[in-house]
Parts: structure tokens; sequence; C-alpha cells
């Protein structure tokens, strides 16, 4: 069987918070285990917005986490969390995992990727072309894009999906 895209969507719209806070506490299950494994300190959060579960891995100051924060590997972290959420519960989940500000890090260096495709655009180009990237971290740049007035649309298939921006 095939899934549609668009059945996931719709059936995304009926998860209730409950069942977010749900995939939330199975996501922490797993990481945590994963974290004693490894022999690496992290307090977990949860949090449900805008239709997602949010797990966040934090920790002190000396704590080994950053082994964990860079960006691929919580790419990879969060599809296995994610896998082992759609396995116990039977739904697809769209949860996101941040490790030791990792996210908001990562927002910081989309935005000055965005400024700096500006420059290219102010300077005469008729268009930038981002480096491929995560789903996630495309709609990050969709927004930022639409919030500094440019259109942006996505090109490619796979690993190779990356995101091109233009003056509106």
């Amino acid at each position: 069987m095939t899934l549609d895209p668009t059945d996931v969507s719709d059936a995304r719209e009926s998860v209730t918070d409950e069942q977010l806070e749900q995939e939330g506490d199975i996501a922490a299950d797993y990481l945590e285990e994963l974290l004693d494994i490894a022999d690496i300190d992290g307090d977990l959060a949860l949090d449900v917005r805008a239709g997602r579960a949010y797990v966040s891995i934090e920790a002190d100051g000396g704590s080994s986490l950053s082994r964990l924060s860079d960006p691929d590997t919580v790419q990879a972290l969060q599809e296995l969390t994610r896998l082992a959420v759609q396995n116990r519960t039977g739904r697809f989940s769209r949860l996101i995992l941040d490790v030791g500000g990792s996210r908001d890090a990562r927002q910081r260096e989309l935005e000055l990727l965005v400024e700096r495709a500006m420059k290219r655009l102010d300077e005469g180009a008729s268009q930038a072309s981002l480096p491929a990237m995560s789903s996630y971290e495309r709609k990050l740049i969709h927004d930022i894009a639409a919030e500094r007035g440019l259109v942006s649309e996505s090109y490619g298939e796979g690993a190779d999906r990356h995101t091109v921006l233009r003056r509106a």
C-alpha cells in the first residue's frame, strides 16, 4: 500500500494534544534509553506546539551532549525517534527533536543564509539557490523568506532537494 501525502496531512489534523503528549512521552522514554546506553547526561523537556510534539534534550555546561548537537546527528536521532513513536502508536509522527539548543542555533544559521542570498539578489542575481537541506529546514527557510518579502520554492528530489529564493 502506498501512502498518499495528503492522507498523512488529513490524518494529522485529527491528532489531539493528548495524542501528541503521548508521542512526547514515548519519544522521551526512547531517548532516555539511548542516552543511558551512550552514557550521556541530559534532561528531557516535552511540549506540544503547532500540532507537533517537541522534545528537547538539555544539559548543563559540562555535558557531553555537544557530541549529539550536530544538525545531521539531530536529524538522524529525530528520524529514529519518530520511527520508535510510529512503531508504538501506529501513527505517522511529525515530532521535532532539539538537542542542546541546536534548533535555535540552526535557525540563526538559516537566517544568515537567507541574508546572504538577499545580498546576491540585491547585487543583481535573478535568483539565489540554497544548499540541499531537510524538509524541516526548508520549511524554516520558506518562513524566513516570506518574512523578508521573498518568494521561495523547493526543487529537486530526495537528498538533493533545495530552496531557491527570488524577489517578490
